[in-house]
């Protein structure tokens, strides 16, 4: 018999699987060397390969992972080998890899052996042998691998080069080699079992619960290291610190977060809620820089200093003393000094540029950068003279409101992160943060206009560019109460205490009901010109120009801020004040009144005066702090010299409104504290709730107002009374230095040592002096301690005022209302003016309907702020207020709010996380293309439809669209039985949402539904209804990227088009599929 002669096989020409399907034959016995094995290798070929005797297998490299430290060894082969490689993602996109799993498993478990290199082989051989008993033999050698591609069943572009020999004789030697190997225990071992356990998870079914984590464990795979501390550096001690062993669960958790975004982009904002702890929180950061000799400033509002400075000194209050904190602390004013001294700290010689670190609380004071004349603002000082001056410098912000009414008050915030580079957060998948914010901004915007029963936060999340959720997901940390009651363990924390439902008050002003109403002095307070507060408007006209050029501001973008629109607007704010502090209580009332014809007196009196004109003097060449001039001028910052105004008109308006508030002053002196029915209905709760207190021996009391006059007046009324009736003792603190107490041996102009004595279980009194017995048990106090404060003794607080913004109610409420409390339940008491709500809204509606709002943006563009707009907010003020009166709320429980909470994938990364702890193993095994089947609840049913839920990742291609998708390069579509994308991946946060709802707790496989569903498929052989489904996908997914890219280019820096690059299947891989039936 004449030998053939060798053949080149370039599987281009000349094809590996041509040579086999020609010799393979009953009884064949194979011998194999090759990097991979590909399932779909042998469905190919499985009419040629279930003839063989046998089939002898060697990895020519350790495909598997193994641990010797461990007592057992793991093993994992490579997916890839198995389960189809990246030239084999259309046939895995088949969808029927189950049940070639199956089959080919039981192949291999009937006529194959399975050993491989222990160790790495740089060598890499490579072979095919086909021993026939005949002459018919041949081996093949050189690049060949058991995969589609490698044996030239599809196109690639593997560039192979193999010779194939005939004959028995040529085989041997071949064979000589191969027995060498295959017998050889140094270099091999035996892999089989673990080849089939590896293939048994494709085909076996899963729980619907492990195929959910499976699509977050594949989604947020580049977070592991976040989730898990891997930026932690080895060595330090942060672990062995006091302040981290006093730390929660969620709170170390947010610890190694942040430290893992301020490592990788350079800061992190924490907007954890109201009462989870934030300061602690940042405390434990601190920590970890200090230990590395960082250099930290600890940025604060003023009223919060001493919550910050207390743990730097060696002091019995300093529960962490032992930590040696060492930062510095600076008020947020202290940025517009550049002389003095801040405790300690001498602005005038302080090196600003040498921080490693600087932590700012209450960070969305910052989130405005407005334009000054002559001068730095606080923001600029910080962002050029602390961030950019000196060397690298990270941050760390911590709010419960980084986000207020506007989607872009984070952009400041970030661009201290940023150091104001547009691109600083490429690498995060970010191109521009400028474009991302002003694209949410756009959403914002039209999700505002929409009617009430439609502004909800699920709409607005359902349709937010979701480069805004990469963008949150990338730099912030925000858990709500829910979140944690949710994710951690609620014994180990302690629970949120049961608010009880609000107790509504409505207070007549006066007892003998002679003191007009509300409704009247309003009325009263609208015709007052106050142009005490509006001089400009009073300038002579030939004099109006010089004194605009002079005080009048431009923004960066080139818009004018004009003092004119300043004094009017503040102006109205002035009616509101007094209105406000009518509501609040009658002597804030009358002492406002009175200051104000203090100061109209005084004008007038200068005005009587006479001032001669002097054309010598002008405004721009004198100086105005001179004292010569001081009786020709009026103004404190912005000065204008009297002989500049209309005189006449101006006494004259002012003389007006001196008789309007003469009779207002009158009438309010005649409520002294006895005829006080709002003072009274106070009294009556606060002996209703110690005579009956909601939790045993609990007496405590906080009544917070919105100023400081009304506090001094209810603890000038309530101290000794309280003292006198019920033997207990009370304090006033109202942040400036009127703080009191009746509590002896207490430091009153110390905020600390009064809150201390108030709350003293949760400010840890007994460490500090433990003789310590009596206690403080009514608090009177204004906002200066609604935020950054533990009071969690109390139980009880009361609104003595309603402030504009619900968000303050809450702040307030969330002193008590913290986790861990040892009260079982806790009240929230709100008075209310004596008038129905939609009156009330209505009366403050008309006082803001004057107002003219001028918001110049950054670019200069003015906003006008339109009737329709005021009353869409006037609305939705009235929803809130509504809330309030029924029930205690969260802040992101608000209606018509967008939370921070609702814009991050905090939730799914901790859910992922903690099923990490004890499922990482299967997770790592798992290959993909599986599935699961469920059922629809009971509560989804007419929300969801039957569909498939695909998660796909993108192989080849534009990788990303302009419309960017937060879980690129993963696609989540909900695609419908009827071929209809029910969700694309546009709408990724939705379809987690459903994902999520669908799955969770269910880690049984629902067994009657996969009896159905193998029914229908033949056992997963005819998946060509769920193929279907998957093309039409992707399809949905091309189509979207294609129709972003026409979009961006009617927007503002949008410049091309999406390329029509994605041929279709072989561009996405399938990572797991969830059919809902």
């Amino acid at each position: 018999m004449v030998v053939k002669a060798p053949k080149i096989l370039d599987n281009k020409f000349n094809f590996v699987y041509q040579e086999l399907t020609e010799n393979i034959r009953k009884g064949s016995k194979l011998s194999v060397v090759s990097a991979l094995f590909s399932m779909y290798a042998y469905d190919k070929l499985k009419k040629d390969l279930n003839k063989i005797d046998g089939m002898r297998f060697i990895y020519t490299k350790p495909s598997f992972l193994r641990d010797d430290k461990k007592e057992s060894r793991q093993y994992y082969i490579d997916n890839n080998s198995i389960f189809g490689n990246d030239y084999e993602i259309k046939l895995k996109n088949e969808l029927t890899q189950g049940s070639i799993s199956r089959e080919c498993a039981d192949w291999i478990r009937e006529k194959v052996e399975i050993k491989s290199f222990k160790t790495p082989n740089e060598a890499q051989p490579r072979m095919i042998c086909v021993d026939n008993k005949d002459d018919s033999s041949i081996a093949i050698n050189g690049t060949v691998d058991f995969t589609t591609a490698g044996l030239g069943l599809n196109k690639s572009d593997r560039q192979d080069m193999n010779q194939c020999v005939y004959g028995k004789d040529f085989v041997q030697s071949s064979l000589m080699q191969f027995n060498f190997l295959w017998d050889n225990e140094d270099y091999l071992e035996d892999v089989k079992d673990e080849v089939l356990n590896q293939m048994q998870t494709m085909h076996k079914e899963n729980p619907a619960e492990f195929i959910y984590f499976l699509s977050l464990y594949n989604i947020f795979s580049d977070s592991l290291e976040e989730l898990e501390g891997g930026a932690i550096r080895e060595g330090n001690q942060i672990k062995e610190t006091k302040i981290w062993n006093k730390l929660y669960k969620f709170q170390k958790d947010a610890v190694i977060g942040a430290i893992e975004k301020i490592e990788n982009h350079n800061g992190c904002i924490l907007a954890d809620s109201v009462g989870l702890g934030k300061t602690f929180t940042a405390l434990a950061v601190i920590k970890y820089y200090e230990l590395r000799n960082d250099r930290v400033l600890v940025l604060v509002p003023k009223k919060l200093r001493d919550n910050w400075t207390i743990y730097t000194k060696n002091d019995k209050r300093n529960i962490f003393v032992d930590d040696r904190f060492n930062y510095d602390v600076l008020n947020h004013t202290d940025l517009s000094r550049e002389r003095g001294k801040s405790g300690d700290i001498d602005l005038k010689t302080i090196n600003w540029g040498n921080y490693d670190l600087v932590v700012i609380d209450e960070s969305h004071n910052f989130r405005n950068n407005p334009a000054v004349k002559d001068r730095k603002t606080r923001y600029q000082k910080l962002m050029n003279d602390i961030i950019k001056g000196g060397h690298k410098t990270r941050l760390l912000m911590l709010s419960a409101t980084p986000v207020n009414n506007k989607m872009t008050d984070i952009k400041n915030q970030i661009a201290f992160i940023t150091e104001e580079n547009d691109a600083a957060l490429a690498h995060a998948g970010i191109d521009s943060i400028d474009q991302t914010l002003r694209k949410a901004q756009m959403t914002f915007n039209q999700w505002a206009k929409l009617p009430e029963s439609q502004r909800t936060g699920e709409s607005f999340i359902d349709n937010i560019d979701l480069d805004y959720f990469r963008l949150l997901d990338t730099l912030t940390i925000a858990r709500s109460r829910k979140h944690i009651e949710k994710y951690y363990d609620i014994n180990e924390i302690g629970h949120f205490p049961e608010r009880k439902e609000p107790i509504n008050i409505k207070s007549e002003i006066d007892i003998n009901e002679e003191f007009p109403s509300l409704r009247e002095i309003n009325k009263e307070i609208s015709r007052l010109n106050l142009g005490i507060y509006s001089p400009m408007n009073y300038l002579l006209p030939d004099k109006l120009k010089q004194y605009e050029e002079k005080y009048d501001t431009t923004a960066l973008g080139g818009g004018v801020f004009k003092q004119r629109d300043k004094d009017n607007a503040l102006v109205q704010l002035m009616r509101i004040n007094l209105l406000k502090r009518m509501e609040s209580s009658i002597e804030s009332f009358r002492l406002s009144v009175e200051r104000l014809l203090y100061n109209i007196d005084n004008v007038l009196s200068k005005i009587e005066s006479g001032i001669d004109y002097n054309p010598d003097i002008n405004i721009d060449v004198i100086d105005p702090d001179e004292n010569e001039y001081e009786n020709l001028l009026f103004g404190k910052k912005r000065k204008i010299l009297l002989q500049d105004m209309d005189l006449v008109k101006w006494k004259q308006d002012l003389e007006l409104d001196r008789q309007k508030l003469i009779h207002l002053l009158e009438e309010s002196k005649k409520i002294t504290a006895i005829r006080d029915g709002k003072l009274k209905d106070l009294k009556d709760m606060i002996t209703l709730k110690i005579q009956n207190p909601i939790n045993p021996g609990n007496k405590k009391v906080i009544v917070f107002t919105a100023f400081a006059d009304t506090a001094k007046y209810l603890y000038t009324n309530i101290n000794k009374w309280a003292l006198d009736e019920f033997s207990v003792n009370s304090a006033l603190v109202t942040g400036g230095g009127d703080n009191k107490t009746t509590l002896k041996n207490v430091t009153a102009s110390d905020i600390n040592d009064i809150l201390t004595n108030f709350s003293p279980k949760s400010k840890e009194r007994a460490n500090i002096d433990p003789d310590a017995i009596d206690e403080i048990d009514i608090l009177i106090c204004t906002d200066c301690i609604s935020e950054g404060q533990n009071l969690q003794d109390c139980d009880y607080l009361i609104n003595y005022d309603i402030h504009w913004n619900p968000v303050r109610i809450i702040q307030r409420f969330g002193r008590i209302d913290r986790i861990g409390s040892e009260n079982t339940e806790i009240q929230l008491v709100n008075f209310w003016p004596n008038m129905e709500l939609d009156e009330y809204i209505d009366l403050e509606g008309r006082v803001k309907n004057r107002m003219v709002m001028v918001d110049v943006s950054a670019t200069g563009e003015e906003n006008i702020i339109s009737k329709d707009q005021t009353m869409n907010d006037l609305d939705y003020r009235r929803k809130q207020l509504e809330e309030l009166q029924d029930k205690v709320l969260d802040l992101e429980d608000i209606d018509n709010t967008i939370s921070i909470t609702d814009l991050t994938f905090n939730d799914f990364k901790t859910e992922l996380k903690d099923y990490l702890d004890v499922n990482r193993k299967e997770l790592e095994k798992a290959p993909k293309g599986i599935y699961s089947i469920v059922d629809i609840p009971s509560d989804l049913i007419g929300e969801i439809e039957q569909g498939v839920i695909f998660l796909l990742r993108q192989v080849t291609g534009t990788a990303e669209s302009l419309e960017k998708n937060p879980l690129s390069p993963y696609y989540l579509v909900y695609t419908g039985i009827d071929g209809n994308v029910k969700f694309s991946y546009i709408r990724s946060k939705k379809v987690m949402d459903y994902y999520k709802k669908l799955c969770l707790g269910k880690n049984e496989v629902l067994t009657e539904l996969v009896d159905e569903f193998n029914s229908d498929t033949a056992d997963g052989k005819d998946m060509r209804k769920y193929s279907e489904l998957l093309v039409e996908t992707i399809e949905d997914i091309i189509g979207k990227k294609q129709e972003t890219g026409v979009k961006s280019l009617f927007r503002k820096g949008g410049t091309a088009v999406v390329k029509q690059d994605i041929d279709g299947l072989e561009e996405f891989e399938l990572i797991t599929f969830l059919i809902v039936r």
